[in-house]
């Protein structure tokens, strides 16, 4: 039997139609709107990823890493930190193409877009397989740091290897895109897979992200969404652990698989990968990209609650 290779991501549609069967259904038209529009780009760039998602599978070709020998530069305040980007579940590292773009064109030449198994029925076990390519490629490129950015799953993964496995000290920024902090409980028949259990909220896995943190090194910036259709709730993409220094940055109106392509998130990213500080409302109006300061969110009656491969 021949199966296609865009069957992978065949589980992201239920919840997209799911979501748009509810706008007929809202309260408020202007809700109405804004949740149309947000399903109408996300099936389009659903569209345009099938198209892509071939050209993923196969992991990216690497530089050959220098003999123990030769002498190496000092990098340290003269070049960006590689930059490792890490997908979701059941995607691959086509979701990236946009955003690596981006990047590369503003001055990042060392981008590292890694595709862990699709097989993969662990998040520590991936978390710790991340540990070993960020050892490869500070080893490789004479950088004591590398920046993380992280979708969906492929920001859990990259927040477990920081603060439970020591990355803290190997990881300068994690950027995390649409990303279940505190679980999520969209499709419920998913519970199957093992990874999807370990992104349930209480899971074993959201309890221990859960625990003391004292003395994280890693700045971690959080995109999240009010209208992203597999965090359920909204703000569980939101990084609340009092011991991490951690910036939330609502995107409005934008969905889960959009946010990899929206040019607004892609401009707050080379923000917060070039100044050590916050993001900060003012920069993020300068960039006029619909993304809003998330304190906004608090008040919101929808809410519940608060280049060249390196």
């Amino acid at each position: 039997m021949k199966v296609s290779p865009f069957l992978p991501l065949f589980p992201f549609v239920p919840p997209l139609l799911r979501q748009a069967g509810r706008v007929w259904h809202a309260t408020l038209p202007d809700d109405a709107l804004d949740a149309l529009r947000a399903n109408a780009l996300d099936l389009a760039v659903l569209t345009g990823h099938l198209v892509l998602y071939p050209a993923g599978i196969i992991q990216e070709r690497r530089a050959e890493p220098m003999p123990p020998e030769t002498a190496q530069l000092p990098t340290e305040g003269r070049a960006h930190p590689p930059v490792v980007l890490l997908h979701g579940l059941v995607d691959n590292r086509s979701v990236f193409v946009l955003l690596r773009r981006s990047l590369a064109r503003h001055g990042w030449t060392r981008l590292v877009s890694l595709n862990y198994s699709p097989l993969t029925c662990d998040i520590r076990t991936a978390a710790e397989e991340l540990g070993r390519h960020i050892e490869e490629i500070r080893a490789r490129t004479g950088h004591r740091r590398v920046d993380v950015i992280g979708h969906s799953l492929g920001g859990l993964i990259a927040r477990y290897y920081v603060q439970r496995l020591g990355g803290d000290s190997q990881v300068r920024t994690l950027v995390t895109i649409a990303t279940p902090h505190e679980g999520t409980a969209v499709v419920p028949l998913a519970d199957a897979h093992p990874v999807v259990r370990q992104m349930r909220p209480g899971s074993d896995l959201i309890e221990e992200l859960r625990l003391p943190a004292p003395g994280c090194r890693t700045r971690f910036v959080s995109f999240w969404s009010d209208l992203d259709q597999l965090m359920a709730p909204a703000l569980t993409a939101r990084i609340t652990h009092p011991d991490l220094q951690a910036e939330n940055v609502l995107v409005s109106g934008v969905g889960h698989l959009a946010m990899t392509v929206h040019p607004g998130v892609a401009a707050g990213i080379r923000h917060a990968l070039e100044s050590p500080g916050l993001i900060g409302e003012s920069s993020l109006d300068a960039v006029n990209s619909g993304l809003a300061p998330e304190e906004s969110a608090e008040d919101d009656p929808r809410f519940d609650g608060p280049a060249s491969v390196a």
